[in-house]
């Protein structure tokens, strides 16, 4: 059995983990997938919790999905920590723009780029289809222009939409796609690789990489490094606010 989409830990001192691992889907057919509805179900049995950790490895999927799923993270009043475990491809790099704080390895990436569909129809029926691609790619943009601010201009940004565009670590972080860089870990082995196929660039490098089956995500032990330092960065705006 393939390993579910999403995954859910019990919340432990009020933080709570979410495993992002497949593909994003409108119908649930297999155990590796999921919906909006049900991701937000979920996420709401995780309870009162004050840090949410989202660890993501996924070659994205349903755009409508994935953008519900990223306006719930923006919802909600956690704070909300998201860790590139190996790629971020397409609709999942627009949930990870949920984050407060993006955490990517250095040997992790990022994949944007335009959003497609199939369709069949009359001339009117193209049309509207152009006409809703083209409002779910603005919906895209002001996705990570919202998380970039001014690291990453809108004519730069709808460059990399449209040549499809993987980027490391290190450009994710100087177009402030991601928050902070940590040193390089052993991939998770990505279990949608015929997802990525579909893909037109997608680095031979990464893709080898993510075939290893002994590849493995994050140590627990580098995640609770991180986990403290959300703790403290937590407690330490909780001082600042108190005092305004």
């Amino acid at each position: 059995m393939k390993k579910r989409f999403w995954e859910f830990r019990n919340a432990v001192n009020n933080v709570g983990e979410l495993y992002v691992y497949g593909e994003i889907t409108s119908s649930k057919w297999e155990d590796s997938e999921t919906t909006a509805q049900s991701f937000n179900q979920d996420l709401q049995a995780l309870g009162d919790i004050r840090i949410l950790n989202v660890y993501i490895n996924s070659p994205g999927g349903e755009v409508a999905q994935g953008q519900a799923i990223h306006t719930i993270l923006k919802r909600h009043k956690a704070h909300v920590n998201v860790y590139v475990d190996g790629v971020a491809a397409s609709i999942a790099s627009t949930i990870a723009m949920a984050g407060d704080t993006i955490y990517m390895p250095k040997n992790t990436m990022m994949m944007l780029h335009l959003p497609w569909t199939i369709a069949m129809g009359n001339a009117s029926d193209f049309r509207k289809t152009a006409d809703d691609l083209e409002k779910r790619t603005e919906s895209l943009i002001e996705a990570y222009l919202s998380k970039t601010g001014e690291s990453l201009s809108r004519e730069k940004l709808v460059e990399i939409l449209e040549a499809e565009t993987w980027l490391t670590a290190q450009e994710c972080f100087d177009y402030g796609l991601c928050d902070v860089i940590v040193e390089a870990k052993e991939l998770a082995a990505c279990s949608d690789m015929d997802i990525l196929a579909k893909f037109s660039n997608v680095p031979e490098s990464l893709i080898q990489t993510l075939k290893k089956p002994e590849s493995a995500a994050m140590s627990q032990e580098d995640r609770q490094k991180l986990i403290e330092e959300s703790k403290t960065n937590i407690l330490t705006l909780d001082q600042i606010l108190g005092g305004m």
